[in-house]
């Protein structure tokens, strides 16, 4: 599902699961780095309010991020890469993350086709391995 630059995929799996499978396929791939993960859910109890599971992991690639912000700087507000894991209140467990080609046309990224096709190549593959 595309909406507003996003696209979202439902997971097969429960939420921990999908998430561990995520920061698993990310660990083990040796271009991409780890730079942050936020535990909403936590934040969220942390000052007395409940939230469904929501956890965020970001993760990067110079090599293709830089010549990205190169061409427009303002991509720094979009990178690093971020995935979305959530659980609605159905308990369906949910994936998301940007549409890299939403990300050209808001930053008015120009002759970067190659890098965004293979950064959407590589979110579609990493996200399809997290759900099944």
């Amino acid at each position: 599902m595309i909406e507003a630059g996003i696209i979202s995929k439902i997971s097969h799996q429960d939420f921990d699961t999908t998430y561990q499978k995520l920061k698993s396929v990310i660990e083990n791939n040796p271009n991409l780095k780890i730079i942050a993960e936020l535990n909403h859910q936590a934040n969220a109890s942390s000052v007395g309010l409940d939230l469904n599971p929501t956890r965020i992991i970001m993760f990067g690639n110079p090599n293709l991020g830089t010549p990205l912000m190169q061409n427009a700087q303002t991509m720094g507000l979009d990178l690093p890469q971020k995935i979305l894991v959530y659980q609605n209140a159905e308990g369906v467990v949910n994936i998301s993350y940007n549409n890299p080609i939403y990300l050209r046309d808001r930053h008015n990224i120009t002759n970067q086709e190659n890098i965004l096709n293979k950064i959407a190549a590589a979110l579609d593959k990493i996200t399809d391995a997290a759900i099944i």
